[in-house]
């Protein structure tokens, strides 16, 4: 196994489960530093034991992305343990399965800050300490092509690549790269609890990929492999788009 990631910080959110755990448990293997981000606390700690018997160097701190003050401990807890951030992975998400006019606004509101805010929010804390750093954060083929009664899901998702070209162009001359990944449908419980899904109304066509193709894709972006990578979005679906 090589060592992309020797001793390079790595902060992943919603790492408790799904593409974030495979990406935190990648990361580990890979000789990384990672702070686990994520709401249970039990699964956390199974993450970090996990990443601790690979060889790798671990982390827990419970974080609900959609609070300031959760991500402002989370950083400043990871730099307390090892004084600086070399990648940031922005996974975690919420969704909602509502037509816009039965929405409330709160819900908008808390999804928002879920999937955007916390972006910007921890690039604003995490930049600072990042030197030759990489920035990865989750999108979805949700940007490119979607359903109904998903409208914040896909709106947030656009808004976020968009939030990639433009940050890629301010952060430049500090040799950080920022990059986006869209799955496509995922073996995770994000795909399979979906009422679209559960009812039928989307259909899964094509591939499901696992979590560790999408931790592949993701850590590809995060290592000094992608050096000439920035500002873009990698489209990992299965193909998924391309037959829709």
């Amino acid at each position: 196994m090589s060592k992309r990631f020797e001793n390079k910080v790595c902060i992943v959110t919603g790492a408790t489960s799904g593409i974030g755990r495979a990406v935190a448990v990648q990361l580990g293997r890979e000789g990384g530093c990672v702070a686990v981000l994520g709401r249970n606390a039990e699964e956390g700690r199974e993450v970090v034991r996990q990443i601790k018997a690979d060889g790798g160097e671990a982390l827990f701190v419970r974080t609900d992305v959609g609070k300031d003050a959760h991500l402002q401990a989370a950083v400043r807890k990871t730099l307390a343990r090892w004084n600086r951030v070399d990648v940031l992975i922005n996974n975690a998400a919420a969704m909602t399965y509502v037509p816009l006019v039965d929405l409330p606004p709160k819900e908008w509101d808390t999804l928002m800050n879920v999937n955007m805010r916390a972006l910007f929010r921890l690039c604003q804390l995490c930049l600072p300490h990042m030197k030759h750093g990489s920035i990865v954060t989750v999108s979805s083929v949700h940007a490119h092509q979607t359903t109904a009664n998903v409208v914040p899901y896909a709106t947030s998702k656009g808004a976020m690549e968009a939030f990639v070209r433009g940050l890629s162009q301010e952060i430049a001359h500090t040799q950080t790269r920022i990059n986006a990944v869209a799955p496509g449908a995922v073996d995770t419980p994000m795909l399979w609890e979906n009422p679209n899904v559960k009812s039928g109304r989307e259909k899964i066509t094509g591939q499901v990929g696992s979590p560790e193709e999408l931790a592949a894709a993701i850590c590809f972006l995060a290592a000094a492999d992608s050096s000439f990578i920035n500002g873009t979005t990698l489209v990992a679906d299965g193909g998924r788009l391309a037959a829709l």
